[in-house]
C-alpha cells in the first residue's frame, strides 16, 4: 500500500529562491532512494513563497527511511526550516 505525503513550505519574505534551490537538490537525492515512488516539488505561479511538495513512497517505512537520510537532515532540518513561515503536512494512504 503507497504512502503519500503532501507538504506545503511557505518561505519567509526574501528567502524564496533559497528554498527553491533546496527543493531542487533534496528532490534530485530524494528521487534517488529505494523507497520513494515520487518526490516532486512545486511552486505557486502567484505566490512564489508558497511550495507544495508531493512524496509518494512503497509504504510508511520509506518515509521513515527517507526521513533518516543525510540529505533530509541537511537541506530539511538544517537549513530549509529556519527559512520557512509556516510547514504544514499532511499523510495519506492509497486506497
Amino acid at each position: 500500500m503507497s504512502f503519500v505525503l503532501a507538504v506545503t513550505w511557505i518561505a519567509k519574505p526574501g528567502h524564496e529562491s533559497e528554498v527553491k534551490e533546496i527543493l531542487q537538490t533534496l528532490g534530485e537525492a530524494s528521487r534517488q532512494e529505494p523507497g520513494v515512488i515520487n518526490y516532486t516539488a512545486h511552486v505557486d505561479p502567484d505566490d512564489p513563497r508558497q511550495f507544495f511538495i508531493y512524496e509518494m513512497y512503497h509504504d510508511a517505512s520509506g518515509l521513515e527511511a527517507h526521513q533518516q537520510t543525510a540529505h533530509f537532515k541537511e537541506f530539511v532540518l538544517e537549513k530549509a526550516i529556519p527559512l520557512l513561515e509556516t510547514r504544514e503536512r499532511r499523510s495519506f494512504v492509497a486506497l
